[in-house]
Order: structure tokens, then sequence, then C-alpha cells
């Protein structure tokens, strides 16, 4: 092959095509990427190619039809990339443009023995999908009219598809049988909660009643006005605060992301008291530990300040876990990609369960709480459904 058209021409159309990368940027600065990695998907039953660009601290995706991919990647090897690997199942290609852009292509021995899983690969991608238009996506400016998300905004769908990966795993937990109601406590500008609403009616064809509460009222009346428009009839917002919120008396999920302290314990309770199958809640600031905490063994922590600040957040956390295993969920703790970016990266993941040890998890929890020294807001709401102290 002489040249990168007949190359591309070879590889592409026929489906032929693994795994390709683009690297050695002719110019290099915080602005460019530094290597291109191409690979086949399908899309609405149509081949595509997705192009990772690589940046320093982000990646960010563009799928591109096979009319639009050819240029494209040709375009990439003559004006930016110096190098260019292409594997398929028969041979590599591998593509060096010297300084003056003269262009060489070397034909090796495979070194991919199986060929692209398309439908693999589309799993793996995201539950929202990128290239594909996601009207609540469109209308919050994450995703241009053509399904491509804006660079800007790459962490917010990144961060989105994430909590929808948690959803997903817990779909066995709730009713199939019924309307499924639905809490968003401190839902804030609302990018889960609509995430949520489209992933579990209109992709999963759940029927559904959900809120979402907040305090700012300019914020709540955007969020109404927004799923006005998008035609989510079954998605609502409220202005309130969690401790008076008393519209339902049961619910099925309830979500708390980043509400302040003993607020989270508040939105707990709630859920516990509704008979939640699940619980979604990532904590924020926790201050409530940070002042009860003391045991002088932990002297050489707590004498931090930073370091009391941290241990005490995570301390928080892990009580929180172990009352909510004790009457009667199964919890998780997990890493999740914070909206705001902070530190605070923990959800704690929670559905009903099956009944559990409760005399051992008590046990476990008295420990742990009388080794701090703590008196945790939690334990105090929950307190006629715990056994009572030191009785088991």
């Amino acid at each position: 092959m002489q040249n990168m058209n007949e190359l591309l021409n070879a590889v592409l159309p026929e489906g032929k095509l693994i795994t390709a990368t683009l690297s050695q940027p002719r110019r290099k600065d915080d602005e460019t990427y530094s290597k291109v990695a191409v690979k086949p998907l399908m899309l609405k039953n149509e081949l595509h190619y997705q192009l990772a660009y690589h940046y320093e601290k982000k990646v960010t995706h563009e799928n591109l039809t096979l009319e639009q991919a050819l240029p494209r990647i040709s375009l990439l090897l003559e004006e930016e990339m110096r190098q260019g690997l292409f594997c398929t199942l028969e041979a590599d290609y591998q593509v060096l443009v010297s300084k003056k852009g003269k262009l060489g292509i070397l034909k090796k021995a495979p070194t991919k023995k199986q060929a692209a899983n398309l439908a693999h690969n589309r799993k793996k991608t995201y539950v929202l999908e990128e290239g594909e238009p996601v009207p609540f996506l469109v209308e919050l400016g994450v995703m241009n009219d053509k399904g491509r998300v804006l660079a800007a905004k790459y962490d917010k769908f990144r961060q989105i598809n994430r909590f929808l990966e948690m959803v997903r795993d817990i779909l066995p937990a709730l009713p199939k049988d019924r309307k499924l109601t639905i809490v968003d406590f401190g839902c804030g500008k609302s990018y889960l909660t609509f995430a949520l609403y489209h992933y579990l009616a209109v992709q999963e064809k759940f029927e559904l009643n959900v809120v979402g509460l907040d305090l700012k009222a300019d914020v709540i009346e955007h969020c109404e006005s927004l799923a006005r428009t998008l035609n989510y009839d079954g998605l609502h917002f409220r202005i309130g605060d969690i401790a008076d919120y008393d519209e339902f008396d049961a619910v099925d999920m309830v979500i708390t992301l980043h509400a302040c302290d003993t607020a989270t314990d508040a939105a707990l309770e709630k859920a516990v008291r509704w008979g939640a199958s699940a619980i979604l809640s990532v904590p924020c600031c926790q201050h409530e530990l940070f002042s009860q905490v003391q045991n002088d063994l932990l002297e050489p922590l707590l004498s931090h300040g930073i370091l009391k600040e941290r241990f005490s957040a995570l301390a928080t956390d892990a009580i929180r876990a172990k009352l909510l295993d004790i009457v009667g969920y199964k919890t998780q703790l997990l890493e999740f990609i914070d909206m705001e970016h902070t530190p605070k990266n923990i959800l704690i993941r929670a559905v009903k369960s099956d009944a559990q040890d409760t005399a051992a998890l008590w046990r476990e929890y008295e420990a742990f709480r009388g080794f701090l020294g703590a008196s945790p807001y939690l334990e105090k709401a929950l307190s006629d459904r715990l056994p009572a102290p030191s009785t088991i």
C-alpha cells in the first residue's frame, strides 16, 4: 500500500479493523492530545468508529460514521500525528510520517488474534451512549443535538454514567409489578435526577413517580420547567426540607447526594421508615463525629486536624453502613466520581435484604462506636428499630 487513503479504504469499510492508535503529536502543549485510540462499534445497527482523544488529564470521545471517519483519521495523520498502528486479523500496518510529511507504511505480522466484538464494545461504552442524542443531556448542555458530548462536559457525562451503572446493579431489588415512587433529597440542578428518570422510565420502561426536593426556589422552578419541556410526566420537583417532607407513606428508592452533615442521616432515617427497597447516598461535609471522637490510642491521628477530619468522615460512613445493615439492608460503600470534584466521593448503596445476624452486627457496632466515643445522630433517630444498648 502506497498511501493513507488506500490503507484506510482497505481496513475500514470492510470492517477488518480491530483497533488503531495514532501517536507522536507534532505539537506538544497542554491543549494537545498525546494519542488518539480508534475502535469500531455498533450504534443504531450501523458501524461507527470511536475516536478517543487522550489529553494529560482527560479523555474525550467522538463517534463517527465510516464516511466521517475516513477523512478525519487521514487528516490526523497528515497534519497532527507522526505515527499510526492499525491492527487487523490479517496484518498490522505501521504508519510513519517524516518531518517533511513523507508517508511510509510497513506491513507486519498480526498481533491481534480475535476480531473486535462490536456488541461487547457497545455494552462497555456507557449506559447513556455517546453519539445518540439524549434529550435531557442536550437540554442541560452536556450534549449537542447530534449526540456529541461537549468537551467541557465530558467529566459530567462520565459522572452521570457512573451513577447509572450503580443504579443498574440494583434493578433486581426494585418492585416490577407497580409504579415506583422515588425521592431525591437535595436534588440541586438535578443532572442525576433527570438521568435516573430517563434511564428507568425511557430505557427500562418502569412506571415512575419521581420527586426532586430542594430548598432553592429558582433551581426547583427551572427543573420543573425542564421536566415539562421533556414530557417527563412522572417527574416533579418540590421546594422543601428533608426533615419536614411527608408527601408519601412509602417510597421505593431514596437518593441523597451531598446533603450536608446530619441532613444525610435525616434522609437515611426517612428511607428506612418508608421501607425503601434501595438507598443511594453520597454524604457531604460531615462535622458531627469530628467534635465527638475521642480516644487516647488515636491521639497521634486525632491531633492533626486534617487527619481527624478525614478519619471522622470515614468513620461516619462506616457507622451509617453498619446501622443500615442492622435494620435490614445489605450495604456497600462504593467509589463515586463526585459531581463537584471534591474528595468526598463515597457512595452508600443499600438494598433491602434477607435477615442477617443482627446480634453480631450490633455487637460490632457497639464496640466500634464505643471505641470512638461517639453518639451518632442516626443511631438516636432509629433507636426504636435497633436493639437495646448492651443487651445482646
